[in-house]
């Protein structure tokens, strides 16, 4: 079983950047899909974006051309770099995994980090 451990959030000013780690321990990184979903007060969860065993990535069009998803397979890590931020990006970032392919619906992501805030300012 994967544990996750998110790190890299703060208070940003908008058009700002941060890039967030997800730390993953207790399980084969290659074996898993990775994703970045995030959650705002009052809202549902929400696909952020998601990497393959194989590389492949995807990305919510809310942030698609602003955002990208990486991993080091040899840190066992995921990362996602997060320019050009706007206030509606204020949320808690959470890491997800699962073995297998990867899926945008956060139901199919049996393991969770705790989650790391982000604040965008205007």
């Amino acid at each position: 079983q994967v544990q996750l451990v998110e790190s890299g959030g703060g208070l940003v000013q908008a058009g700002g950047s941060l890039r967030l780690s997800c730390a993953a321990s207790g399980g084969t990184f290659s074996s898993y899909a990775m994703a970045w979903f995030r959650q705002a007060p009052g809202k549902e969860r929400e696909f952020v974006a998601s990497i393959s065993r194989s590389g492949s990535v995807y990305y919510a069009d809310s942030v698609k051309g602003r955002f990208t998803i990486s991993r080091d397979i040899a840190k066992n890590t995921v990362y996602l770099q997060m320019n050009s931020l706007k206030p509606e990006d204020t949320a808690v970032y959470l890491c997800a995994a699962r073995v297998g392919v990867s899926y945008i619906a956060p139901e199919e992501y049996p393991y969770w980090g705790q989650g790391t805030q982000v604040t965008v300012s205007s």
